[in-house]
């Protein structure tokens, strides 16, 4: 997919990646009384990655301060899925990690070109 601001290939790609390992790990969750937490960050974290690709997609102004929520929530969620044992849950919180990364890396970037 070509990006309007190329920057932004691999930061989409990892946002992505973060949201479908989010709304498969909220899926493996739901139905277990002791995951419902787990299951509801993972479900904001994979919205907020999506939402942060589309914005991402037409080099939004706001990138930077999207970013910035992005990186608190992906960690946020990581720490959640490091508390348990399941694979599903050590491999979105992994996943979750690189993506706080990546954020990170946007918002140092700055904002686009109105």
């Amino acid at each position: 997919m070509l990006l309007v601001h190329e920057e932004y290939q691999s930061s989409f790609d990892t946002a992505m990646h973060c949201a479908v390992a989010c709304e498969y790990c909220a899926r493996a969750c739901m139905g277990m009384p002791d995951m419902v937490k787990c299951a509801r960050m993972c479900l904001d974290c994979a919205e907020i990655c999506r939402t942060s690709a589309t914005y991402m997609v037409r080099g939004s102004y706001f990138m930077s301060h999207i970013a910035r929520a992005c990186a608190d929530i992906c960690d946020v969620c990581a720490e959640e899925c490091e508390r348990h044992e399941m694979k599903h849950c050590q491999k979105c919180a992994a996943i979750c990690r690189q993506a706080a990364e990546e954020y990170r890396k946007i918002a140092g970037i700055g904002v686009a070109k109105v």
